[in-house]
């Protein structure tokens, strides 16, 4: 309960129900709090309803109230969200966690139920679900079943969570993607009790709060479109939060996105959104809020916004968020949320300054960007990351180009798919299984498109591209276009409400005959959960070393994420991964070249077919209603006969199975003291990688298939796996065994201390007799890093621009430290990853200002010191540099002082703590019954 210092807590009749706030407008006589930009009003309320918690201080309030959009961002706060979202991939290790720290909790002589979330926590399965079968009426059907044979273990975990933890929910598998059904569902707007119950069952009570939340999932984002704050962290951050540990941040800066003006005709949601993230990551956005206001708002669905703001991690702001207004109650009331919802979030919102309208004040910005929407147009983005948009007038040469990197001696002079570098590919074999197409044969070459996905949050929860795919099938079906046989298609929605709409326009069974055919509920291809090409394809492709190519509507195309045997990744929106399909090539100029011929023979061009933006607004206003909402969303959290049929123990502590593959007992809390050891400097360190710019948590985090010649296949198969049932890395994240043995295994990696390589490949180094250069043994990067380890041999990791970009995967930090990495120094950091490293105890240092590995002239076979330890977590703000002396075993030391990038008080107890789960069970070790760390409470 807050303190009220500043006299906030009022009263808020909204009908016949009576809550509690805390107003905004108590602090409006000392500063200028109606100005200030819609996400910063909602963390000033934050604050106001969590003073004198031991946290939250008068002078934190102060302090963001008077924020000044200039300054650099210095000021620590501590950010309480009202709940956390998880996904499966992410969710499961999150509760493997949860259930070590029981057992650490009990073998300390404390009480294990002190472990138990504080704040609501919802995870929905959607992660797990692969592209076996495809193109047929039963494909969804086999790819549920063989996603329960595959993952029956961890659901059987999840289901013993459900039981074992209050305040946890789980949505099942074969129900919707997670920031889907956050925005159609889970998402409140506005917190407090509408049932008439002095607390609900999701946390709710007789406080009116924004909703607010941090989840397991970087596209946590999306419902920024809906006005929620939240965004995206490592699991062991969301853990902590569960837990009621505030969460430390910097008040950020805010840049202002101004929109006017309209979408022109031709142009789609995704269109935009690839238009806002090649803007804002030229701009430069990490680290900062990103807030839309502006005339173009009274234009933009609720949809789009969501769109926009899902793809708030490609752009690299903390967050993209729009404010409330008029759409958000439109979209609230389609949706099927209650009246009383509604209506408390209208009435919260205009008491708090919190909505926005014509009329409303110009909020204060740090930095302003503005888009005319007419200005848009019909885009893709590729073929390596989503922020490299292309024009699809250009998107032919801009291929080519492209190609010559990937293939420099393909010769593609026109489109002809008899170019001199092809290859053909032959029927199925007869074994093959009959899910996937028996196709003619036919030549592949380069740039030819063998997998379009309609997929991912980012455009599944849009009505408008979704039912635009479906009529430009239809009009494809009718002049007799087809796609191509080598394009793997698959249709995989981020809710049932999708089906329903699609079916109820009549739109389905267009999509269908194009081969878009329901494959299941969740993330698939966009992933990485593609599933195989079939083999005539892939053999096709390895035999020519062919750069072929996939068209998916979804949000990350980084190198070997998709498919390994795709070089060449695009997003593109819903209509045109159908107009790629029909196609099947990248080599041609789509707005120009026709993509076949009709009956008679005439050419049938993009233009011919696609829908026009009246005829895509009657079927949404005609099809998609509230009822299905309502609906789909009754028995969210019941499941299936197999989800209900899963054999699950009970009990308050879980009981490890040692045979099991997929769910281990993690060593972080293995014969832990309860007060943390002095801090030591790192001495005698080695290189265990030297990587370049831009490397993802996708290079860095085990994801996708596991191989069968890896540390990781050969530890299962050790453990009698069969490669068949290897399953993924991310099914097998509550294992720890599994995912230390993938970690900077990821087949596009490529380390420079192993040149002429790919994969987790390096060097194990060590000094020679003779005083010469080292001596040195190609090897895995887990073979090197366990052989470091017996010899003592600390490690680090050097990096370049970006570091950690991507998804919010806390297994390349955990992975990271259980290789024994101690440091990672790179030229910048991406803001998940940089603060997952310190939440496992490895310290992360930038090099100084335009400096770099190359600059520095470091080869990675130097043994490197860190001095400087002791001063983090030493009371106080952490040391701004660290002094690094990197030792070739020729030559002089190199020195510099690298950047320390634990940037708050807190961050620095984590790492002093050994990392963040650590430090929350030594508090909880010290709380009392209630089992609330000190200065900790319950969300009201």
């Amino acid at each position: 309960m807050s303190s009220s210092s500043f006299g906030a807590a009022a009263a808020l009749a909204v009908g016949d129900r009576e809550y509690e706030i805390f107003r905004l407008d108590a602090l409006a006589d000392r500063f200028d709090v109606a100005t200030l930009p819609f996400s910063l009003k909602v963390l000033l309320e934050n604050l106001l309803r969590n003073e004198g918690n031991g946290s939250v201080q008068a002078a934190d309030v102060e302090a963001l109230a008077g924020w000044d959009p200039a300054a650099t961002p210095s000021r620590e706060i501590a950010f309480t969200p009202a709940r956390v979202l998880m996904q499966d991939f992410t969710g499961v290790p999150a509760v493997v966690d949860l259930a070590a720290m029981r057992d650490a909790m009990a073998a300390m002589g404390a009480d294990p139920a002190k472990i138990n979330p504080l704040a609501p926590a919802e995870l929905v399965i959607d992660h797990s679900v692969q592209v076996d079968a495809f193109g047929t009426r039963d494909a969804f059907a086999v790819n549920a079943e063989r996603e329960f044979e595959r993952n029956r273990e961890r659901y059987a975990f999840l289901r013993w969570g459900q039981g074992a933890f209050e305040h946890f929910a789980v949505v099942p598998p074969d129900t919707g993607i997670v920031h889907q059904v956050n925005l159609e569902y889970l998402a409140r707007v506005v917190f407090g009790d509408v049932s008439g119950a002095a607390a609900s069952g999701d946390g709710e009570g007789t406080q009116a709060y924004p909703d607010t939340l941090v989840g397991t999932d970087s596209h946590t984002t999306m419902v920024g479109g809906l006005g929620v704050l939240g965004w995206g962290v490592g699991g062991i951050e969301a853990e902590a939060a569960m837990l009621g540990q505030p969460m430390s941040m910097l008040i950020p800066q805010v840049l202002g996105f101004q929109l006017h003006g309209e979408l022109p005709e031709g142009a789609t949601a995704t269109d935009l959104v690839l238009t806002v993230t090649e803007m804002l990551r030229e701009r430069g956005v990490v680290g900062k809020f990103v807030e839309f206001y502006g005339a173009g708002l009274a234009g933009l669905p609720l949809a789009d916004r969501a769109t926009i703001g899902n793809m708030s991690p490609e752009f690299g702001s903390t967050c993209a968020i729009f404010p409330i207004d008029a759409e958000t109650l439109r979209y609230l009331e389609l949706t099927g949320r209650p009246p009383e919802r509604v209506a408390l979030v209208e009435a919260y919102a205009r008491e708090q300054g919190l909505w926005h309208e014509a009329s409303s004040p110009e909020p204060r910005f740090s930095d302003r960007i503005e888009l005319d929407l007419a200005s848009v147009q019909p885009s893709l983005a590729g073929p390596k990351r989503p922020q490299d948009r292309i024009p699809l007038t250009q998107a032919k040469g801009s291929f080519r180009a492209a190609l010559r990197e990937q293939a420099p001696a393909a010769r593609l002079d026109a489109y002809d798919e008899a170019v001199e570098e092809s290859f053909p590919a032959s029927d199925s074999p007869a074994s093959a299984p009959p899910t996937i197409h028996k196709s003619p044969s036919f030549t592949l070459s380069h740039g030819d498109v063998v997998i379009a996905a309609i997929t991912s949050c980012t455009n599944t929860s849009n009505p408008s591209v979704m039912i635009g795919a479906g009529i430009l099938a239809r009009n494809a079906l009718a002049r007799g276009l087809q796609s191509k046989p080598w394009v793997k298609t698959s249709l995989a929605p981020g809710s049932k409400v999708v089906t329903e709409y699609l079916d109820r326009a009549g739109l389905t069974e267009s999509l269908e005959g194009l081969g878009f055919n329901l494959v299941g509920y969740g993330c698939t291809t966009c992933i990485g959960n593609s599933g195989p090409l079939p083999e005539e394809i892939s053999k096709a492709v390895q035999d020519g070393d062919l750069a072929v190519a996939s068209v998916l509507s979804g949000n990350r195309n980084f190198e070997g994420r998709i498919n390994p045997d795709v070089k060449m990744n695009y997003l593109a929106s819903p209509p045109l991964c159908v107009a790629y399909a029909l196609a099947g090539t990248m080599d041609i100029d789509i707005l120009a070249e026709p993509l076949g011929r009709d009956a008679e023979g005439n050419e049938v061009h993009l233009r011919d077919i696609w829908p026009s933006e009246r005829e895509v607004a009657q079927t949404i206003e005609q099809a998609v209603q509230a009822d299905m909402f309502r609906k789909s969303y009754a028995e969210v959290f019941a499941g299936d006969e197999r989800w209900n049929g899963l054999g699950s123990p009970e009990g308050e502590r879980f009981a490890w199975d040692e045979r099991s593959t997929y769910v281990r007992l993690p060593p972080y809390f293995q014969d832990m003291p309860r007060e943390p050891e002095p801090l030591q400097d790192i001495a005698g360190a080695r290189v265990l990688a030297l990587l370049g710019d831009s490397v993802t948590t996708d290079h860095i985090s085990p994801a996708g298939a596991i191989k069968r010649d890896g540390p990781a296949g050969a530890y299962l198969q050790e453990q009698g796996v069969a490669p068949r049932d290897f399953n993924s890395y991310g099914s097998r994240r509550g294992n720890h065994e599994v995912m230390v043995r993938g970690t900077f295994a990821n087949i596009r990696l490529r380390n420079q201390l192993a040149p002429g390589t790919e994969g987790g490949v390096t060097r194990h180094l060590r000094e020679s007799d003779d005083g010469g250069p080292p001596l040195s043994e190609q090897m895995s990067i887990y073979d090197a890093a366990m052989r470091y380890a017996s010899e003592g041999v600390p490690l680090v990791v050097l990096g370049g621009r970006e570091y950690g970009s991507g998804s919010s995967r806390d297994w390349a930090a955990k992975g990271t430290r259980l290789l024994g990495v101690r440091a990672v120094i790179a030229q910048s950091f991406e803001r998940i990853h940089r603060s997952n490293l310190i939440g496992m105890g490895v310290l992360p240092l930038q090099f100084p200002e335009g400096e770099s590995a190359a600059s520095l002239g470091l080869t990675g076979e130097e043994t490197f010191a860190i001095a400087g330890l002791a001063a983090i977590g030493a009371g106080g703000p952490p040391p701004r540099e660290l002094a690094v002396i990197a030792s070739p075993s020729q030559g002089e030391p190199i020195s510099f002082q690298a950047r320390l990038r634990i940037d708050t008080p807190r961050e620095a107890d984590y790492y002093r703590h050994g990392g963040i789960l650590q430090f929350v069970l030594r508090a909880l070790l010290a709380s009392g019954p209630a089992g609330q760390p000190a200065g900790v409470v319950a969300h009201a």
